[in-house]
């Protein structure tokens, strides 16, 4: 059984940009999960990556509202960019004046962006919330056996023992070298 997984999306139609370009900037976040892709957006030097970047936020509350709305559990630490295309809008034909009376054309063209963002399915054997936070730290800690934990504390107090040792002999070289200085001063 495949288990459908809802997409969430954002459109900004009619941007004054070409759509290869537009690409250039979207095809940077494709694939990410949503915090990365909006720093990459918003660290980008194109005209276009603000606009991306607040189309990534539009899509991203989007997704709040719709789940909130239909009382979905969505994590918005899950979401990633499911799809980012750039399509082409209508063209705006424009005239640029040329040598002896003559008009050359040009065209100036217009751009649909639309984002999708999607929560991504958890793997078999990985968590995808608490690794890294302070409670996953407390649970691997108390499920680790005993004999590890005093282990650990054995090597911890063997270092710090060691520790203590070397700032002592720096503390009386230190000393030494004072002393020194004092005699060569008293000469």
């Amino acid at each position: 059984m495949a288990v459908e997984t809802k997409e969430y999306r954002a459109e900004a139609k009619f941007q004054r940009v070409s759509p290869q370009k537009a690409r250039l900037v979207l095809d940077l976040i494709k694939g990410l999960g949503v915090g990365k892709a909006l720093e990459t957006a918003a660290f980008t030097k194109k005209r276009i990556a603000p606009v991306v970047h607040k189309l990534l936020t539009s899509a991203i509350d989007n997704a709040k509202y719709v789940t909130g709305e239909q009382g979905i559990d969505l994590d918005v630490d899950n979401l990633y960019v499911r799809q980012a295309l750039a399509n082409d809008g209508p063209r705006l034909k424009r005239i640029r004046p040329a040598p002896m009376g003559r008009a050359f054309r040009y065209q100036r063209r217009l751009t649909h962006i639309i984002v999708t963002v999607a929560e991504r399915e958890p793997k078999e054997g990985r968590s995808t919330k608490t690794e890294g936070t302070k409670k996953a730290k407390v649970l691997q800690k108390a499920a680790a056996p005993k004999a590890t934990r005093t282990a650990a504390k054995k090597t911890t107090a063997a270092e710090s023992k060691a520790a203590t040792k070397t700032a002592a002999k720096k503390t009386a070289v230190k000393k030494t070298a004072a002393k020194k200085t004092a005699k060569k001063a008293e000469a």
